[in-house]
């Protein structure tokens, strides 16, 4: 215990002799202290005077540099001004890179607002930017203007008529950089041959690096305007000069049908250059001239190219309303089948929003078309059954009606391809050739009907069975030498070939069934053996087959007068009817003269009963349905 009081008293007796030292340490550093305030008390104007004049050198230095700054931008201005001043026509690079430099120089003293007078050379600067800004568009007006010519109708119509168009990502068929726009002239491309230059290929650069300027300096909707009236007045006449003109349905409809086919045939004409040349040409030129340019180049090529397509569609649109007539039918699907032709064509080059109503205008008129053509269909098998006309065929021959009918029916034929694509508008995925069947069995049948009506103007029952087997023979036979018959089938011709049998039998029994009876003689001997000189005991008396000769002398030769002007125009149907007479007539002439001839040859003028031999008899029916008086 003892011990470690003692360890404490020297503990503390050692903190004690510490503190002693601390403070002997603390009172000599504050001597030094003071020693060396008072040397940098002495020392600091000597310093104050060295750093002023250290900054007054370095202001010199700025004040020099910016000096120079100053000037050589004053004069890049000059530079750029006179330049500018001159105008973008002569050098348009040059002039573009001048702009340039002075609005960086304007940049520079926007920077520089500390700067005596630099308000006042901003804005001369900015006066003068302006002025160039106006120049540019004045430029990119004159050189729209200038060369937004129409392309003569020499060169489109002399254009080759069928280029191959293609789906072709190359720029060089496309005539800009395909990275840079979507559009369809880029894919629309010819791979032989090319739509003709809508502007001079040295003026599009110029066209561009103008255009790119004008949306860079915010005047887009200058720009816009200027490309878009330049290029609808070019296209316009264009159109107006190959001879496009906006009609109405009053104008269609009094046109003649020769002077409307003579114009159909130019406006599908039209229709094929414009599709091909003129505005894949424009859709073409819009994407060069703003190739890499944030611009709406769909609404703007929409706009220039809108009232030429309308005018371009307005004789089809017009056609179409008008006055339905068979006649026109023909015309009609001429048209469709143009305008069918060209519907990806209108997909393409018109796809996006913009031409939405462009495409819509095309696309209606499509089904229009069609719309019209089937109504027209409906509108022949009306006239065809209805038909009242006056012309009678005195001859029995084939009525102008069934020419007509059948003529037309052959006619549709020539436009099967075109058929088929118009009753998809309405019958998609159907079966088009049974589209075509039920319209050609409807004509046919109106066609039959109307037949079967005018056979009830002949009073004669035989002229009126050799019309209906006419007519009917004739719709046959024209439907065997067709296209028709793989449609109409080979059930419907057999039908209508039983219908002339038909007609023919009912002639053979109403013309030659008295002829026939009259040599038939009740109670006569059908043995062949010669006829007794006493005629009592076989029933049948002298005077009864002079009777008999005679009745058939003069049956023969009135229907010898008359059918011989009645008229089979059909040869196999003419021979067919010949024959079928003579396998009834002759054998039972020839039985009745060998059997009862005897009896009139002794008489004072036997040629009064023999009057026709049976060669005669066989010449005569040699001369049915000629169609001309014949000699006896």
């Amino acid at each position: 215990m003892e011990a470690l009081v003692q360890r404490v008293r020297k503990l503390r007796a050692s903190i004690e002799s510490s503190e002693g030292y601390a403070e002997s340490t603390a009172a000599v550093l504050g001597s030094y202290e003071q020693r060396l305030s008072d040397i940098d008390a002495a020392m600091r104007p000597i310093q104050v005077s060295r750093q002023a004049a250290q900054r007054a050198h370095d202001n010199i230095d700025r004040a020099i540099r910016a000096a120079n700054d100053i000037l050589a931008q004053v004069v890049t201005a000059r530079e750029a001004e006179a330049t500018i001043l001159k105008g973008p026509h002569e050098d348009l690079e040059s002039y573009l890179k001048a702009v340039d430099r002075l609005k960086e120089v304007a940049g520079f003293f926007t920077l520089k607002d500390n700067f005596n007078n630099c308000e006042r050379f901003l804005n001369d600067i900015n006066i003068l930017l302006s002025k160039s800004s106006l120049m540019i568009e004045e430029e990119f007006k004159n050189l729209m203007i200038t060369h937004s010519t129409p392309v003569e109708p020499d060169l489109l119509l002399g254009w080759p008529s069928k280029p191959k168009w293609a789906i072709d990502g190359d720029t060089e068929a496309s005539g800009g950089n395909s990275g840079d726009s979507k559009h369809p002239s880029k894919s629309l491309a010819t791979t032989i041959d090319r739509t003709p230059a809508m502007i001079l290929p040295r003026i599009l650069p110029l066209l561009n690096a103008l255009a790119q300027r004008l949306v860079q300096d915010g005047n887009q909707q200058s720009c816009y305007r200027i490309y878009r009236d330049a290029r609808r007045s070019a296209l316009e006449l264009s159109l107006r000069k190959l001879g496009v003109e906006k009609l109405s349905k009053d104008d269609v409809e009094r046109m003649k049908l020769d002077a409307l086919e003579a114009k159909i045939g130019k406006c599908t004409q039209f229709m094929r250059i414009a599709m091909r040349l003129l505005l894949p040409g424009e859709r073409k030129l819009c994407d060069e001239v703003f190739d890499g340019i944030s611009f709406n180049k769909d609404q703007c090529f929409a706009e220039l190219a809108g009232t030429g397509v309308l005018t371009l569609l307005s004789f089809a649109d017009a056609f179409a309303k008008s006055k339905r007539s068979p006649e026109k039918l023909f015309l009609l699907l001429d048209i469709y089948e143009v305008m069918h032709e060209f519907g990806s064509e209108v997909e393409v080059i018109f796809q996006d929003s913009f031409c939405s109503e462009i495409r819509g205008a095309a696309l209606g008129l499509l089904k229009l078309l069609a719309q019209t053509a089937q109504e027209t269909f409906v509108d022949f098998e009306e006239i065809i059954e209805k038909d009242t006309s006056k012309t009678n065929v005195h001859d029995g021959t084939v009525h102008p009606l069934t020419i007509y009918a059948i003529d037309y029916v052959k006619c549709l034929f020539d436009y099967q391809s075109t058929l088929k694509l118009l009753f998809q508008e309405f019958e998609t995925g159907s079966d088009t050739e049974f589209q075509l069947g039920v319209v050609l069995i409807k004509i046919m049948q109106a066609l039959q009907n109307n037949l079967d009506g005018k056979s009830k103007q002949y009073k004669d029952p035989a002229l009126m069975c050799i019309f209906l087997a006419n007519n009917v023979h004739y719709m046959v036979t024209s439907v065997r030498r067709s296209e028709a018959k793989n449609i109409l089938g080979d059930y419907w011709i057999q039908r209508h070939r039983r219908i002339v049998q038909q007609n023919a039998n009912q002639y053979k029994r109403v013309a030659w069934g008295k002829v026939v009876q009259t040599l038939s003689v009740q109670g006569a001997s059908s043995t062949g053996m010669s006829i007794p000189s006493d005629l009592s005991s076989s029933g049948v008396s002298r005077a009864m087959i002079k009777e008999r000769f005679k009745s058939f002398n003069m049956q023969f030769g009135e229907l010898h007068a008359k059918q011989s002007l009645w008229t089979i125009p059909d040869q196999e149907l003419r021979e067919t009817l010949r024959l079928a007479i003579a396998e009834v007539l002759l054998p039972a002439y020839r039985s009745f003269v060998k059997r009862f001839g005897n009896l009139v040859e002794n008489e004072k003028k036997p040629h009064k009963y023999l009057k026709y031999s049976l060669e005669g008899v066989d010449q005569l029916l040699g001369e049915f349905f000629e169609g001309q008086q014949s000699g006896e």
